[in-house]
């Protein structure tokens, strides 16, 4: 029997493969998308938050948690509420919340592998900040497979899901966003880019606060492919 060619059959055989041929620039998200959502570093992010707006606003710990799930709804990110309802400086913030333990992360091998085949530039889109960022690709021995990484400074701390976090970054980088993909956890996330013309990637994950983001309706049509894999779809794929 003649052996299957998974990247021109697509996951078990089942259908064509995606096609990314046309596709020169990768953009991942960082948090919950190239680690695992469940190995409790974003857990530790979110406690955080909670913890700073407490602090920051003077408020019980149940109260302080509720009022940084109505900001993060309203503005995208609880820093982006905070300094625009509270005068909160980023700085600070950024510090505070992703003082992490991160002894738990682990290099990922075969993700790393299925990037570094990635044919074209590749950048790291977040709503948190490149110190962040550049510790979680250390531990997870990505750190040089990146062109650059857009962290909220990079968006003038406007946060996906605004449109014009998005513009600032690939205009800025250069980046045609037709030749373009984006992956992330969050499909909200994915409905500017897709207006802009990238191919959208939805990484589908159980994580409780991925449910927690502005109330935003995310059509079918602003996905064009999801996952639940990240490392097997980027191996599946054309390229």
């Amino acid at each position: 029997m003649e052996s299957l060619n998974i990247a021109e059959t697509g996951m078990a055989g089942r259908g064509p493969a995606p096609d990314f041929r046309h596709i020169r620039d990768w953009i991942f998200d960082l948090d919950n998308t190239l680690y695992r959502a469940d190995n409790g570093i974003f857990a530790q992010i979110e406690a955080r938050m909670t913890d700073y707006v407490m602090a920051f606003l003077k408020l019980g710990r149940e109260e302080a948690y509720a009022r940084q799930k109505e900001l993060y709804r309203a503005y995208g990110t609880t820093l982006n509420g905070l300094m625009k309802e509270h005068g909160a400086e980023p700085e600070d913030y950024l510090h505070y919340v992703h003082d992490i333990d991160l002894s738990s992360l682990v290099s990922d091998a075969a993700l790393a592998e299925a990037i570094a085949r990635l044919p074209g530039r590749r950048f790291v889109f977040t709503n948190g900040c490149r110190d962040h960022a550049a510790r979680i690709l250390d531990r997870l021995g990505m750190s040089e497979l990146f062109d650059a990484v857009w962290d909220i400074r990079s968006m003038d701390f406007a946060p996906k899901p605004e449109p014009r976090a998005y513009a600032s970054v690939v205009e800025g980088a250069g980046v045609s966003a037709v030749t373009a993909a984006m992956f992330d956890d969050i499909a909200r996330n994915l409905a500017p880019a897709r207006a802009m013309g990238m191919t959208t990637v939805w990484l589908k994950t159980d994580a409780p606060w991925g449910k927690h983001g502005p109330l935003m309706d995310v059509a079918s049509g602003d996905i064009d492919h999801e996952t639940d894999n990240l490392t097997q779809f980027l191996h599946t794929i054309r390229i």
